[in-house]
């Protein structure tokens, strides 16, 4: 059974406050015991639904055969089925409060999913794996991320080696675990940098367009396959950095978007909630609930798979409330500047949450304009960041 703990009232009171920095271990779907009966018990946070429901394989996707209830007033829903386990496949059936929308939707906190083009998350548990990596988290704890010499690998997995004798697919994560390390020990690289890992519904975007935040994406194996290939690297001392993008995310109607009925991830106001570069939404950082979920995301990589440093993806699109956008397209902040504050605000504790509980590792901020202090500590007035990766260099 998972070691997650099952939802309590103090955990809901921190996700109303912005505060929920592991919310992965109450909210998502957790293999548990109730009554002496094995299942799965299933939270996700839709606060503006009249209705939502688990559906699945197990009950043929039947809307109306396992209804959850509201926990409280906290705008998340809960129930727990028994009979299922790890790698059930899921959705949440979501029905609003006007009546007028229907959804169903992956899990936001979903460990697993179906390879594209199916679109459902899958009951995954996360235990059991034996890391052997400790020496290297003890050195890494020390700051060797930050006082030796680094020199990164940047790959995307699904353009490295090719088995083309086997219709020329990608390397799983356990034969990468076979040849990478080898490959770049030889090469005298310190870290690897993978472009995103995170579940996407789409080849092209390489990861950048995430769906599944909290799941690996299930291309090349498990979640507990990544683990294996991560522990390897650091037996061999290579580091891991990942590509994480908090800047934006897809319209695609199974994940994030218009969750509950309403602009609940993003802002509903389309100067600031959509990204006209890349035709994704823009996370609405002024809400809590969304902060602990970016947040939670960033130290989910970093515990459960050992990450050892995270590379924001486009921070100057989360700064500037301008970016990309023309004359009259945005709305400027309450000083009428063009600096968005609730970004530059989420960044800022980001960055002090990730430093305090994971000291050794880094958060790496790709960003090419003149903003000051990008790399200067929080209490000095910068962003807080630990290295600035330079778009532009």
């Amino acid at each position: 059974m998972s070691s997650e703990s099952p939802l309590t009232d103090f955990d809901l009171h921190l996700l109303r406050e912005g505060t929920l920095y592991r919310g992965y271990r109450a909210l998502g779907a957790h293999l548990h015991q109730s009554e002496g009966r094995d299942g799965v018990r299933f939270a996700v946070w839709a606060p503006n639904a009249a209705k939502v429901s688990v559906v699945g394989e197990f009950n043929q996707w039947a809307t109306d055969l396992h209804p959850m209830r509201a926990f409280g007033d906290f705008g998340v829903w809960e129930t727990f089925i028994p009979g299922i386990g790890e790698g059930a496949l899921y959705k949440y059936h979501i029905e609003s409060r006007t009546g007028r929308y229907r959804a169903d939707k992956a899990d936001p906190y979903g460990f697993a999913a179906q390879v594209r083009p199916a679109t459902a998350s899958r009951v995954a548990s996360l235990d059991g794996y034996q890391w052997g990596d400790d020496a290297w988290l003890a050195t890494r704890a020390g700051g060797r991320l930050q006082t030796q010499p680094m020199s990164i690998y940047e790959m995307h997995l699904g353009s490295w080696r090719r088995k083309p004798e086997e219709q020329d697919r990608w390397l799983t994560y356990a034969e990468l675990a076979m040849e990478l390390p080898d490959y770049l020990h030889q090469m005298g690289f310190t870290h690897v940098e993978f472009l995103p890992l995170s579940e996407h519904p789409f080849d092209g975007s390489w990861g950048y367009q995430t769906i599944g935040y909290f799941a690996a994406t299930s291309r090349f194996g498990g979640p507990r396959d990544l683990m294996h290939l991560i522990d390897t690297l650091h037996q061999r001392g290579i580091g891991v950095i990942l590509d994480w993008v908090p800047a934006h995310f897809p319209r695609d109607e199974h994940g994030l978007a218009y969750f509950d009925g309403t602009h609940l991830y993003e802002h509903a106001d389309p100067r600031q909630g959509h990204h006209p570069d890349w035709d994704t939404f823009i996370f609405n950082y002024g809400r809590n609930e969304v902060r602990s979920f970016l947040i939670s995301n960033a130290l989910f990589w970093l515990d459960r798979d050992h990450v050892d440093a995270l590379r924001v993806d486009a921070v100057a699109s989360m700064l500037y409330l301008d970016y990309g956008r023309p004359a009259g397209g945005w709305v400027p902040n309450e000083y009428g500047g063009r600096e968005n504050i609730q970004a530059i605000e989420f960044i800022r504790r980001l960055n002090e949450v990730v430093h305090g509980e994971y000291p050794g590792t880094a958060v790496i901020a790709e960003e090419s304009t003149s903003w000051p202090m990008v790399s200067h500590p929080t209490y000095l007035g910068g962003l807080g960041f630990t290295f600035k990766w330079t778009l532009g260099w």
